[in-house]
């Protein structure tokens, strides 16, 4: 399903509405409320909003339990660090127990071993269903999400539910969620905008299963909803 917003203002509120009434419903019925997020720039109006006076009071953030559904293996004091994003623009802000945040790094380890212990935590927190209740990802201008990269082996992966990798276009390490997993999950929030997206957004949603080349493809709930909420602009309707 495509929701079309005339800005990022409209995706921003949208996204920080569903992660509020998807929190309130999953403590409501089962204690607890499991989330993804994403990095990159373009969550960050939406966490800014979770963080606001507005919003915050409306989740019981003690029963949050937060994952990432990928990240750049370095340190989470560098600017490069979805979690650093995350934590200086929503998670520093709400009243989340520590031990409810599992960052996606550390250090002392190589990425394929914190991989394994990774998915280990998520085992831990959902038990072997491994059923989110919702995962939010960005598409980038090549039509990857999370570090599910064009032409990378990781695409192939059925059985691990984390993995890790040197992807040598970008020189680093990547450790990302695979789809498998993500596609167990209960809401899946896919949000893209701008001009870039166009292209990748065409071909994801209306061209022909190519996800080798469009890894967005890969994203297909077995049992729950995925949702883009993208503007006119990357719907190429403005």
């Amino acid at each position: 399903m495509i929701q079309i917003h005339n800005n990022t203002e409209e995706i921003n509120k949208t996204a920080a509405d569903l992660f509020t009434a998807s929190a309130q419903k999953a403590i409501a019925e089962k204690g607890q409320f499991t989330a993804v997020l994403t990095g990159g720039s373009s969550p960050a109006g939406i966490y800014k909003l979770l963080a606001s006076d507005d919003y915050k009071n409306k989740i019981d953030w003690s029963k949050v339990f937060i994952f990432w559904g990928d990240e750049r293996w370095v340190p989470l004091t560098d600017d490069l660090s979805n979690a650093k994003m995350s934590y200086s623009t929503l998670l520093s802000h709400v009243p989340i127990p520590s031990e409810n945040i599992f960052e996606m790094y550390k250090d002392g380890v190589t990425p394929e071993e914190y991989a394994v212990t990774y998915e280990q935590s998520i085992r831990k927190v959902l038990g072997e269903e491994g059923k989110f209740d919702l995962i939010l990802l960005g598409m980038g201008d090549d039509g990857h999400t999370a570090s599910l990269f064009p032409g990378e082996a990781v695409l192939e992966e059925q059985t691990k539910w984390v993995d890790a990798y040197y992807l040598a276009p970008q020189k680093m390490y990547r450790i990302t969620l695979t789809a498998p997993l993500i596609n167990k999950a209960e809401k899946i929030v896919v949000v893209a905008f701008g001009e870039k997206k166009i292209h990748a957004l065409k071909e994801v949603t209306a061209g022909e299963y190519n996800p080798t080349l469009y890894p967005m493809q890969l994203i297909k709930p077995t049992s729950g909803e995925l949702l883009f909420l993208v503007d006119k602009i990357a719907a190429g309707t403005n």
